[in-house]
């Protein structure tokens, strides 16, 4: 049974407009977004849901069970906002210091009216469908932690399938997907250079730190040209230098920081290795130490093929294949949807959302103070994601 979702959520228009920009208005950071969580759950209040929600975050769970039976599939919407101060210029701009710059609110929105559309055909749903709403996507790794407090005991079981919609700029009403690695992994590298501190006049008496750690800073890019294959492409930049406090004192140690973008587990493996034995030899070299810390934020984000293939069939056969993009390659940024797709098979998917009058090729990009998505679209994005779940219950 094929349900035109789209109509249906074109009805819903309104509602999910005022949900979204009530959010945008709004917007809470991090882990703990009591604001947020309440305002979903009075968009879903009297909907046939089992509801959960998280002790350490503020996270929701709502399971729609079917009365036919079928497989589970979770759909996931995060909801934190940037403390990004608004300077787009809209009515409905956040005025406390903190912005939804990545789409997020839109994301709350979209899973509201996903939940909405699968609960009017809840008689014929063959399976489960649980809604995640999650907190703390923006580098505090919101999803790990609902899936440590046991998100798949509230289901029932691990689901079957997931899938997740991020909206961004570019042409107007386009999905874009692709098989394997879609996003890269997200790691940090920290390196502390010690030395022994002394006058800045009689440098031969002390043990200076600062040269090492400058000359790790381009050592670290050479490394990767040379150690790392162009087929599996590292992004690796030096963004924290931080040495002293006077100019006439040589510090007894000295630090750098790099953001390091990953496209597979094992070059997540070898390159704290390698970081470590370069940044050990030059220390050595220049009479210091080095201690270095290497930490894994998130994990590459990679798309189930044949749960991706679906999605792109299932996404075609519902808006047109001229909206419908399977891009060549993946992008360097990072996703803790990345979690959930490691233990479950799924597929992450972009949603262009551009507003009329902005050139999709000049607009001020996620994250930005400046970034606008057009919500117009919200409709589309509730019928894409009800679509991927009722379209995979289908499937044994």
């Amino acid at each position: 049974m094929t349900l035109d979702f789209s109509s249906e959520a074109r009805v819903l228009a309104d509602d999910l407009r005022e949900v979204r920009r009530d959010l945008h208005r709004n917007p809470e950071v991090g882990l703990d977004l009591p604001e947020t969580q309440q305002r979903i759950l009075d968009a879903l209040d009297g909907l046939p849901l089992e509801i959960t929600l998280g002790r350490e975050l503020s996270s929701i769970v709502a399971v729609l069970r079917g009365e036919l039976p079928g497989p589970t599939v979770l759909l996931r919407g995060d909801m934190d906002a940037l403390p990004v101060v608004e300077a787009t210029g809209l009515e409905f701009a956040s005025t406390n210091g903190n912005m939804h710059a990545c789409g997020h609110d839109l994301h709350v929105a979209g899973l509201v009216g996903a939940a909405r559309l699968l609960c009017a055909h809840r008689a014929n749903l063959r399976g489960t469908v649980a809604f995640m709403f999650q907190p703390g996507e923006e580098g505090l790794g919101g999803a790990k932690i609902m899936l440590e407090e046991g998100m798949y005991d509230a289901i029932g079981h691990k689901p079957d399938a997931a899938y997740a919609i991020h909206v961004a700029p570019g042409v107007p009403g386009t999905f874009v997907t692709k098989p394997g690695t879609i996003m890269a992994g997200a790691n940090t590298l920290h390196v502390t250079m010690h030395g022994s501190g002394g006058h800045s006049s009689r440098p031969e008496d002390a043990v200076d730190p600062v040269r090492p750690v400058l000359e790790l800073g381009q050592a670290i890019h050479s490394m990767v040209t040379g150690s790392f294959s162009v087929f599996d492409p590292i992004v690796a930049q030096v963004t924290q230098l931080e040495a002293g406090e006077a100019v006439n004192v040589i510090p007894a140690s000295a630090k750098l920081g790099a953001s390091v973008r990953t496209l597979s587990h094992e070059t997540t493996r070898r390159f704290p290795e390698r970081a470590t034995r370069l940044a050990e030899s030059i220390a050595a070299a220049h009479g210091c130490t080095a201690e270095v810390v290497w930490t894994e934020q998130y994990p590459v984000t990679v798309n189930d093929s044949g749960e991706a293939d679906f999605a792109m069939r299932a996404l075609t056969d519902r808006f047109g294949a001229d909206r419908v993009v399977q891009v060549p390659d993946p992008l360097m940024g990072s996703e803790d949807f990345s979690f959930v797709l490691e233990q479950v098979p799924g597929t992450f998917v972009f949603f262009f959302v551009t507003p009329e009058g902005i050139d999709p090729e000049t607009a001020a990009t996620n994250h930005s103070p400046e970034v606008q998505f057009d919500d117009a679209h919200l409709p589309d994005q509730a019928a894409a994601l009800a679509t991927l779940a009722w379209e995979r219950t289908l499937r044994s």
